[in-house]
């Protein structure tokens, strides 16, 4: 009889330990779950994102790209503020080239844009074809 409930004990131990999605802390009161908030601007900027001027070259973009989307990851930023959050790295030649497409659409058209479509606008810009034979992104 001991042993049985010996072994019911460990039982129960062990399915708390194994993650049985039960969130208790083995008092059999439930434990609060974390529920992931919306990336706000100044965690983005906590991430520590990239500055970009548009005179790095090709090496430079593309450690742009890479940090932009490591930070994404990282802040939880949702698709609809990536290139809003983004752009505000932009710096010099670079902030020049986004005002001046900003102003062929509207400032929500322009940040309502895919994170891709930025990608490439960004390496047709700073990426001439004679320079490089292809950088890679993903479409």
């Amino acid at each position: 009889m001991i042993n049985e409930g010996i072994t019911a004990a460990l039982a129960a131990r062990d399915a708390t330990r194994n993650g049985d999605d039960s969130h208790t802390s083995g008092t059999g009161a439930r434990r609060p779950v974390q529920v992931a908030r919306e990336c706000t601007y100044p965690d983005f900027l906590k991430c520590q994102p990239l500055n970009f001027k548009g005179t790095e070259g090709v090496v430079g973009l593309t450690q742009w790209f890479e940090k932009m989307e490591s930070v994404y990851s990282i802040s939880n930023c949702i698709v609809a503020c990536q290139v809003k959050f983004a752009t505000c790295t932009l710096q010099g030649n670079a902030l020049t080239w986004w005002n001046s497409h900003v102003k062929t659409t509207t400032p929500e058209a322009a940040h309502a844009m895919p994170w891709r479509t930025l990608k490439k606008m960004m390496t047709d810009k700073y990426c001439p074809r004679g320079k490089i034979k292809k950088l890679e992104f993903e479409m």
